[in-house]
């Protein structure tokens, strides 16, 4: 769905319908899309994010997160241990080695190097300064890191689980655990406008706030909804959930 605002919004439709989309980048004049489903088309292209044209992804696998950066598109996903994926064009694709074979669920680029995080495995974060070699990393804590952002010099984690379900690091190599304002199912995180917001699926408050992604502050969302995506653009917070009667949720930041 695509909107203007963020307010009101447009149902599109992306070939193949079946499959299920998971994640959005944009860059070079391109929005990209990854799948973890479908026997073919893992991959979605869109100019102006309203037609879409179904491409292949280099192996079938589950794939969960996509960003660009230094030129490329980069997915991580899960699978085998060739679960990382990159593009110069979105459409072409190439398979390439994680750095471990585990549940890669979000990928970020930031600060001149990839950072991906998982909810499996030794290492759960791995960083790579070019998309392509990847290099394990161990996270603060063994727990579900289901997303990974970077702002004011720190990059900063959030997991689902876990006694410390944040972890922050000022160079993606060395993660420390924080405390999460509330322990709920925290699923995605970003940094806009000086502040770091998280949001979960679950729990009494689903927001949280942070001015330097150490100490967290919790804020009711406006619904009790599973909220799964957040991004900030043309001065706005704009959110997402998988269920609901509303789906949608905004924020105005100037």
């Amino acid at each position: 769905m695509t909107s203007p605002d963020g307010i009101t919004w447009t149902a599109r439709n992306i070939p193949p319908t079946s499959n299920a989309f998971l994640s959005i980048a944009y860059g070079n004049n391109l929005f990209v899309g990854v799948a973890a489903t479908g026997t073919n088309n893992r991959v979605v292209t869109s100019s102006d994010g309203i037609t879409w044209t179904g491409r292949e992804a280099s192996a079938i696998r589950s794939w969960q997160s996509v960003t660009y950066g230094k030129g490329l598109f980069v997915a991580v996903g899960s699978g085998a241990i060739d679960s990382v994926m990159t593009s110069p064009d979105g459409i072409t694709w190439t398979s390439r080695n994680a750095a471990e074979n585990n549940g890669w669920l979000s990928v970020f680029y930031a600060n001149d190097q990839f950072v991906a995080v998982a909810n499996t495995g030794m290492n759960r974060v791995m960083t790579s300064p070019d998309g392509i070699t990847w290099t394990a990393r161990a996270a603060a804590e063994a727990n579900q890191w289901v997303s990974v952002t970077y702002g004011n010099g720190l990059y900063v984690a959030v997991s689902a689980d876990g006694t410390n379900r944040v972890m922050t690091s000022p160079d993606g190599i060395t993660w420390t655990a924080r405390t999460a304002a509330e322990a709920n199912d925290w699923r995605s995180v970003i940094y806009a406008k000086g502040i770091y917001v998280a949001l979960s699926l679950g729990g009494t408050n689903r927001i949280m706030v942070s001015k330097d992604g150490i100490t967290w502050t919790a804020h009711a969302a406006p619904e009790q909804l599973g909220w799964k995506s957040l991004v900030y653009a043309d001065k706005r917070f704009v959110a997402v959930a998988y269920n609901g009667p509303s789906k949608v949720m905004t924020s105005t930041c100037e």
